[in-house]
């Protein structure tokens, strides 16, 4: 009877030790378990500030770059209005949209998106939506760069040649008397045979219909941008 008593006992503290253990090892386990789940969560949080902020810069430029296209596109179509006149019908003001064919990159960031779509950064993308608005942005921002890409032939392999041809960079000396003498020895420049130039004429045509087309793109990408940062900001408060 004393040894099942003792038996008892040691088997009871056995249990018991082994009960302790066990939830030790549960504890432990959801402690490390809490502990991947904040780590997790710092990461989360560093990718979507880190990509937020890089969709609040392409906001801006895109902001600009259709303030531009929207000038570009006036000009262009002003320019147009100009074909059949003669020189002296020409004012200052529409020599100076005639010559104003300047091309300027708009330059959107994509090295936070790139990060989260080419490493394993996107398995902390825990939102489903927020996923797939993530994975098709490249594309986007691969047609507007693409387009952009046009524009920039355009306007250096067509425009300016034909600019360079037909004008004098003398007309964009001011009227001073320093120059007065520059400019009666240098050849006029000549706006009449620039507009009635079939090449040119094409070239201001192909400009201003790519330039619509940049211009709708832009409102595209715009707004999946702000669509984007709209669900990212949700996930950040």
């Amino acid at each position: 009877m004393i040894l099942d008593g003792k038996f008892k006992n040691y088997l009871l503290y056995a249990v018991g030790e082994i009960v302790l253990i066990v939830a030790g090892i549960l504890i432990a386990w959801k402690i490390n378990n809490l502990n991947e789940l904040r780590k997790s969560k710092i990461v989360q949080v560093k990718i979507y500030e880190s990509l937020y902020e890089e969709l609040e810069t392409n906001l801006i430029v895109l902001n600009t770059a259709s303030t531009t296209y929207e000038s570009t596109s006036a000009n262009l179509e002003k320019t147009l209005a100009y074909i059949g006149l003669q020189q002296d019908q020409l004012d200052n003001e529409a020599r100076e949209t005639i010559v104003q064919m300047k091309f300027r990159n708009s330059n959107l960031r994509d090295e936070a998106l790139s990060s989260i779509n080419a490493t394993d950064k996107f398995q902390f993308v825990e939102n489903d939506s927020l996923k797939i608005l993530i994975a098709q942005y490249p594309a986007q921002i691969k047609e507007f760069m693409e387009q952009e890409v046009k524009l920039r032939s355009i306007v250096e392999g067509k425009l300016k040649p034909n600019l360079e041809k037909h004008l004098s960079l003398v007309d964009m000396l001011p009227e001073n008397s320093k120059y007065k003498r520059i400019k009666s020895y240098v050849k006029e420049s000549d706006y009449a045979s620039l507009l009635n130039s079939k090449e040119y004429q094409n070239a201001v045509i192909d400009l201003l219909l790519q330039t619509k087309i940049q211009m709708n793109i832009a409102n595209k990408i715009k707004n999946k941008t702000e669509t984007l940062a709209s669900k990212l900001s949700l996930e950040l408060n």
